[in-house]
């Protein structure tokens, strides 16, 4: 009778503690080096954040932490996923430079078609051909921003000849090369610190996405942005990553687990793609209000661009070749899956 009551009183006890490990609420700490009022906070950090509470019945949330809060500097955010200074990080792959190398292929100019099918495209493509690049961590979603314009203080840009003699600043390798061989002069850093660069006279304009350049005072700072075509591929893009330390992962119950996994992948990496395209129209009204003089570069001259900036997929392929991968199948991959999503 006692060994029944005992073993009765274990099993209640043993339930209880699985009731009790699934009722567990955490709380991640989620980091990134842009402000609140960023489109990456706000249209894509934090619905993503609401949305894992309201699936978890609030046993899973999150504390965002914009700006650097934690400390550090923005190239330094994937390690802080790495070494469990932050739980989560959102940072663009390029301030890792050399980092992520066959990422890079969605950083090439003229590869990007829209945001939405670029993103679930570059998901597709490192759990294919890119995953081990990752394996610090694990990887939550990768997404682009829409198509990169070209912001001066003085210079109106129409032309290629235009960007002779122009210091740009630029967010990736792959760009900085780009703005090379069209003739300006590259200055390579994150975008929290364009705003003073410009102030000061560094810089005489930026590459950046619309939805971002308000955010950072664009429309205070500069007289002039060259839009491209839109009918035509952009630019240029920006790959950002969403990445979780390993351990944090591991340690959530099984119930959250399966929360964080649902908002996690191709299909989430598409979500954010197509947020920051839409964070795009807004963004360029305050352009247009503050005054900003804007100008869209026809497809007859995105040709010459195009020309212009060719070597730097061959000199990508060369590259990877280098490294022990097929670089040009890993072009051709992703220039197929982004085809295979776009509408």
């Amino acid at each position: 009778m006692f060994r029944k009551m005992l073993g009765a009183a274990m099993a209640v006890a043993v339930m209880g503690g699985a009731s009790g490990a699934d009722a567990q609420e955490v709380t991640l700490k989620v980091h990134h080096f842009l402000g609140p009022q960023a489109p990456q906070h706000a249209a894509v950090l934090a619905p993503w954040c609401d949305k894992l509470a309201k699936e978890s019945n609030d046993k899973l949330k999150c504390q965002i932490f914009p700006a650097m809060q934690l400390g550090g500097t923005p190239p330094q955010l994937y390690d802080q996923a790495r070494d469990g200074i932050a739980d989560v990080i959102l940072v663009l792959a390029g301030y890792a430079a050399n980092r992520f190398p066959r990422m890079e292929v969605f950083e090439l100019p003229f590869m990007m078609t829209n945001a939405e099918a670029t993103s679930r495209a570059a998901w597709d493509y490192q759990e294919t051909l890119a995953k081990d690049e990752f394996a610090e961590t694990k990887l939550l979603a990768t997404f682009v921003h829409g198509p990169g314009n070209i912001y001066t203080t003085k210079k109106k840009i129409e032309k290629l000849d235009d960007f002779k003699g122009l210091k740009l600043r630029a967010p990736t390798r792959q760009t900085n090369k780009l703005l090379a061989m069209m003739g300006a002069s590259p200055v390579g850093m994150p975008v929290p610190a364009v705003p003073e660069a410009i102030s000061k006279g560094v810089i005489d304009g930026a590459v950046i996405p619309y939805e971002v350049a308000p955010a950072i005072k664009m429309n205070e700072l500069v007289k002039h942005t060259a839009e491209t075509d839109r009918s035509y591929n952009a630019l240029y893009t920006a790959v950002f990553l969403v990445a979780m330390n390993k351990a944090k992962y591991d340690s959530l119950p099984a119930d959250l687990k399966k929360v964080l996994d649902a908002n996690s992948g191709g299909e989430v990496s598409g979500m954010f793609g197509k947020a920051m395209l839409a964070a795009d129209a807004p963004a360029k009204e305050k352009m247009l209000a503050s005054g900003v003089e804007i100008n869209v570069i026809p497809a007859a001259e995105l040709d010459k661009w195009k020309k212009a900036s060719d070597a730097l997929d061959d000199a990508w392929v060369k590259d990877m070749d280098a490294k022990g991968f097929d670089g040009k199948k890993l072009l051709q991959s992703a220039q197929d899956l982004t085809k295979k999503y776009t509408k």
